[in-house]
C-alpha cells in the first residue's frame, strides 16, 4: 500500500436495480492477505469505518461511495470516489464492502453486494423493514458471503463474558429485563417549505428503494432519522445495540412473539418518530421492557436524560439470585442486598471490524461475533416495537397505565415518563399513542391474529424502480 505524506486519518480530520445484478467472482485477495474494502456511505459513520478499517493490519480502504459529493472532498487520490454504488461493486479490485448508508438502504445495498461476489460489512439497523432484512440473509445464504451486521458491542468481551454467566445460570433463573436508551436530544425544528437539494446531492441515488418525496426538514443529514420513510427512530439508531445484547446475553435464537407499545412524539417539529417511547414484550417466559427516550428529564436541574435503574442506558436484568447492569463499555453484577458480585469490563466492541476481516480471510462466517441472521432478528425486534406503535391511537393517560398492568416495571416506565416530561405536556390534550397488543408468528415472520392487517401493511414496504429488493429464495 502506497504511503503518503499525510496519513488517510488526517485527510479525513482535515475536513439500483438489485435484481439485475449477476453474481460475479470478488477479485483474489493480494499478497499478504490483504482485503481491499469499499464503504457505502460517507457520513460519520461511514468516515469512522473509513479510519478504523485503515488501521487494521492489511487493509485498504481503495473506494468509497456517497450520493453527496462533498461528503468524498477531502479523500486521498489513490482512494475510488463514486455517487452511484453500483459502480463501486462493479470494481474488481475491491473484496468487501461496508455499508454505512442511511437505513433504507442498508438490505438492498447488502444484497447487491452479495450479488456482486463482495463481502458485506452493513450498519444497524440491518433493514428499514422486516421482510428485506429476511432476503438480506437469503442473499448472503445463497451467495456464500460473508456479512457481519455492526452491532459491535457483540464483539464486547463483557458482553460475551455476562453472557456465558446468565447463560450457565450462575445467577438463576432471568425473570425481567428492562432495556434502555435514555438520551435527551433537541427537536430537529419545522421547515416553511421542501428542502432544496443542493446541487452536490444526487437525491435519485439517496432516495434508492425509499420514496423519492419533498424532503420536509431542514438538515439534509442526519434528521432522516426521525422520518419513517428513511429512518427508524431511536429504536432502529440505539435501542438496537442493546436489544442485541439483551438476546446476546439471554441466548435467544428467535424474538418475542408479542408486543405492546406506548408513547409519542411531544415535540413539535417535523419529526415522525417518537421520543418517548416503550414497549412491553414477553419471550420465553421473560418480560422486557423496551425503554427509549429523547427528551430532557424536567426533574433534574440539567436538561440531561432519564435516569432508569441507576442508569441512562443498557440493559438491566433481574435474576433470582442478582441483578446485572450493563451498558457499552461494561457492568455489574449485583446480590439483591446490593453487593457487588462481579464486574464486566469491556471495550464496546473494539474487535468488531477486524473480526469481520477475519472471517472474509477464513472465507466462512463461521467465526462471525454477529452474523447477518443474528443482526435482522436483533433488528426485528425494533420493527416490532416501531410497528406496534404506528398502527395505534390516542388513548387517555389511564387507559395507557392499564395496558401496562399486568407487569410492575412497565408500569413504573409509563409512571416515570410522565414525572418526566409532566412540566411540558398536558396529556389530555397531547396523549399517548397506544398500539393493541400484537401477535407476531416468528416463523412466518408475519403478524397473526387481531390486528395484523393493520401490522403486516409495515413488515414489506414497495420498493421504488428500479432499486427494488429483490426475491431471495
Amino acid at each position: 500500500m502506497a504511503k503518503h505524506s499525510i496519513s488517510r486519518r488526517g485527510f479525513l480530520q482535515a475536513g439500483a436495480a438489485g435484481a439485475a445484478y449477476a453474481l460475479i467472482p470478488g477479485s483474489a485477495m493480494g499478497a499478504n492477505d490483504q482485503v481491499n474494502v469499499g464503504i457505502i456511505g460517507f457520513g460519520g459513520k461511514g468516515s469512522g469505518h473509513y479510519n478504523s478499517f485503515s488501521d487494521l493490519p492489511n487493509v485498504k480502504v481503495a473506494a468509497v461511495c456517497d450520493a453527496d459529493s462533498e461528503q468524498m472532498a477531502k479523500l486521498p487520490p489513490d482512494v475510488a470516489r463514486h455517487q452511484d454504488l453500483r459502480a463501486l461493486l462493479d470494481m474488481n479490485d475491491v473484496d468487501a464492502v461496508i455499508i454505512a448508508t442511511p437505513n433504507h438502504w442498508h438490505s438492498l445495498a447488502a444484497i447487491m453486494a452479495c450479488q456482486a461476489g463482495k463481502h458485506v460489512y452493513v450498519e444497524k439497523p440491518v433493514s428499514h423493514h422486516i421482510w428485506e432484512g429476511r432476503q438480506m440473509v437469503n442473499a448472503a445464504r445463497k451467495y456464500d458471503r460473508v456479512v457481519q451486521a455492526g452491532t459491535q458491542q457483540r464483539s464486547c468481551p463483557a458482553v460475551q463474558e455476562c453472557a456465558a454467566d446468565v447463560q450457565s445460570g450462575k445467577y438463576g433463573k432471568v425473570l425481567w429485563a428492562h432495556t434502555s436508551k435514555l438520551g435527551a436530544r433537541e427537536p430537529i425544528g419545522k421547515a416553511d417549505g421542501p428542502l432544496e437539494i443542493p446541487a452536490n446531492i444526487d437525491y435519485n441515488m439517496w432516495a434508492g428503494p425509499a420514496p423519492m418525496t419533498p424532503v420536509m426538514r431542514k438538515s439534509f443529514h442526519y434528521d432522516w432519522h426521525w422520518q419513517w420513510n428513511w429512518g427508524d427512530g431511536e429504536m432502529g439508531n440505539w435501542a438496537i445495540h442493546y436489544l442485541d445484547d439483551l438476546r446476546h446475553i439471554l441466548g435467544w435464537d428467535d424474538v418475542p412473539g408479542n408486543i405492546i407499545s406506548a408513547g409519542n412524539r411531544w415535540w413539535d417539529d417535523d419529526g415522525q418518530t417518537p421520543n418517548m417511547h416503550m414497549a412491553l414484550m414477553e419471550h420465553r417466559g421473560v418480560n422486557v421492557v423496551v425503554d427509549i427516550r429523547n427528551m430532557w428529564d424536567y426533574t433534574r436541574r440539567d436538561k440531561s436524560g432519564a435516569i432508569m435503574h441507576k442508569a441512562r442506558g443498557g440493559n438491566y436484568i433481574y435474576c433470582e439470585d442478582a441483578y446485572i447492569s450493563i451498558a457499552r463499555g461494561g457492568g455489574k453484577a449485583y446480590s439483591h442486598d446490593g453487593e457487588m458480585l462481579k464486574q464486566y469490563k469491556g471495550n464496546g466492541g473494539a474487535g468488531h471490524a477486524q473480526n469481520f476481516i477475519d472471517g472474509v480471510r477464513a472465507g466462512s462466517p463461521d467465526g462471525l461475533a454477529c452474523e447477518a441472521e443474528v443482526g435482522h432478528l436483533s433488528t426485528t425486534m425494533c420493527h416490532l416495537a416501531n410497528i406496534a406503535w404506528r398502527i395505534g391511537s390516542e388513548a387517555p393517560l389511564e387507559e395507557v397505565r392499564a395496558s401496562m398492568s399486568e407487569h410492575e416495571d412497565a408500569l413504573n416506565t409509563i409512571e416515570s415518563m410522565v414525572t418526566q416530561i409532566n412540566p411540558e405536556v398536558d396529556f389530555k390534550k397531547q396523549p399517548f399513542r397506544l398500539g393493541p397488543k400484537l401477535t407476531y408468528d416468528t416463523k412466518t415472520e408475519r403478524f397473526t391474529g387481531a390486528h395484523a392487517g393493520e401490522a403486516n401493511k409495515f413488515v414489506r414496504l414497495p420498493s421504488r424502480e428500479p432499486f427494488v429488493v429483490p426475491e431471495i429464495s
